[in-house]
């Protein structure tokens, strides 16, 4: 069944912060902080996938995803879901399920033999693709997927994800420089909210995420 009917954008955004924090999807730790992808140090971790093992938040976070998604994008507005290589899949696959689209992924590189293909699943020219992955940082590796869908000679406008950090400065300017618009359901700011209302870790962790949030780069232990 298609989603049409949910709450205003600024409550799937608690929920969803809420969710994440319920799931232990979301760690704090000031003390011993998290090193990232990029080796830079955080008092902050998330971890969408967790999202998959739970069907009841599953259900309610995809539900907000594909609402979000028509609200936004349009009803009508795209004939494919791409999911990014890996962690998209699952959720790509969900909001296919939902819109009643078809559905493929989008490989990190190519795969090296047969079709040396990074688009699995049937994609055709023209068709509007919309990108599902996990969580956007910096939106750097969205490029990718998109500039892959677009050699097929389909279209790829909106990528949509789950959570987007929305700490860095320019990220969704840089996206529409490549012609994309990103959809998401919540950000560290919502999800630091909710955890001060739910009492999830203690003050001084807290502020020591708000601290980070504030300055990123900036940030150190113990500052």
């Amino acid at each position: 069944m298609i989603p049409s009917s949910f709450p205003a954008k600024e409550e799937m955004a608690r929920l969803t912060a809420r969710m994440l924090l319920e799931i232990g999807a979301v760690d704090f730790n000031a003390q011993t902080p998290f090193t990232h992808a990029s080796g830079k140090q955080a008092p902050t971790y998330v971890d969408c996938r967790k999202v998959i093992s739970f069907p009841r938040v599953r259900s309610v976070m995809l539900d907000f995803l594909a609402v979000t998604v028509m609200r936004e994008a349009g009803f009508e507005a795209f004939d494919n879901i791409a999911g990014g290589e890996t962690a998209g899949i699952p959720f790509a696959a969900f909001v296919a399920e939902r819109l009643a689209l078809p559905m493929t992924y989008v490989r990190k590189k190519p795969k090296g033999y047969g079709r040396n293909a990074r688009i699995e699943g049937a994609m055709s020219e023209g068709q509007r693709v919309l990108l599902v992955e996990d969580l956007a940082t910096n939106g750097g590796s969205k490029i990718s997927f998109v500039n892959a869908i677009r050699e097929t000679g389909a279209s790829c406008d909106f990528t949509a994800v789950l959570f987007y950090y929305g700490i860095y400065p320019g990220v969704t300017e840089a996206l529409s420089a490549e012609g994309l618009n990103l959809i998401y359901l919540c950000t560290w700011w919502d999800v630091l909210t909710e955890a001060r209302a739910q009492g999830t870790f203690d003050a001084e962790t807290l502020e020591a995420v708000e601290a980070y949030l504030r300055d990123p780069d900036g940030w150190t232990p113990g500052a």
